[in-house]
């Protein structure tokens, strides 16, 4: 469906507003309303990163100038999140959505009950990051690819779950979402090639308009709002698209 520019343009913006603020879902709010309007899948999943190189570099920027990142977490993420991202946008017109969006909702909904129960028992004494970070990070850029978002919900929910740094985990996962959104469009451009040039710009305008905003909205709010807020995306988006799924 052919729309005006300036609609995707406002679609950039919310979601980016969203990722920059919560770490995650710029992918899965914009992916859904391409979707919806008849956008083919791999072509949605291929746009949305494009638009969010731009997107993700002007967060990334926004977060490392007011001080919220980890440079030990975003050393332990940014390679395995790359090769798992090139990975799923390769495979991503072999596996069927419908087979991977179900496991990865539940999960997800099951992290945002978790983080709910974090920010109700939070004791300000943020725990250090798990030994597995390689692993998610290569899952989580994996999911990416392929279900069009998924970078922030997978690293960020379960960071955030365990217990560390709301402001700390989101602002190095966002930076780390630049070098994994990179690799995963220029495998898209390899193998599908460069498709809605309309769509690709208005999403990165918009998102390039509210990134710095973001970056001082996840700095100024407290960290149990922060959680809460984090918790409660993750279960209507997860619930939202396990109902979809199997309506």
């Amino acid at each position: 469906m052919e729309l005006n520019i300036l609609v995707y343009v406002l679609v950039g913006f919310i979601a980016q507003m969203i990722d920059g603020a919560l770490g995650m879902a710029y992918g899965v709010s914009s992916n859904t309303f391409l979707l919806s309007v008849g956008i083919p899948p791999a072509a949605a999943s291929a746009s949305v990163h494009m638009a969010e190189v731009v997107t993700t570099g002007v967060s990334g920027f926004s977060h490392w100038r007011l001080g919220n990142i980890d440079k030990s977490l975003i050393k332990r993420l940014v390679v395995p999140g790359v090769l798992g991202g090139i990975l799923g946008a390769y495979l991503l017109t072999s596996i069927p959505n419908n087979v991977i969006k179900p496991i990865v909702s539940v999960y997800l909904l099951i992290m945002g009950l978790v983080i709910l129960y974090k920010a109700y028992r939070w004791t300000h004494e943020p725990k250090g990051y798990p030994t597995y970070l390689g692993f998610l990070g290569l899952i989580g850029g994996f999911f990416d690819a392929i279900g069009g978002g998924g970078w922030g919900p997978i690293v960020t929910t379960t960071l955030v779950a365990r217990g560390t740094s709301p402001r700390f985990t989101i602002g190095s996962v966002n930076f780390s979402e630049f070098f994994v959104t990179f690799a995963e469009s220029v495998t898209f451009i390899l193998t599908i090639g460069l498709e809605f040039w309309k769509i690709i710009l208005g999403l990165l305008i918009g998102g390039a308009i509210a990134a710095p905003l973001a970056a001082v909205v996840c700095k100024k709010l407290p960290t149990r709002a922060l959680m809460a807020l984090v918790g409660v995306l993750i279960i209507l988006l997860s619930i939202r698209t396990i109902y979809l799924t199997f309506a």
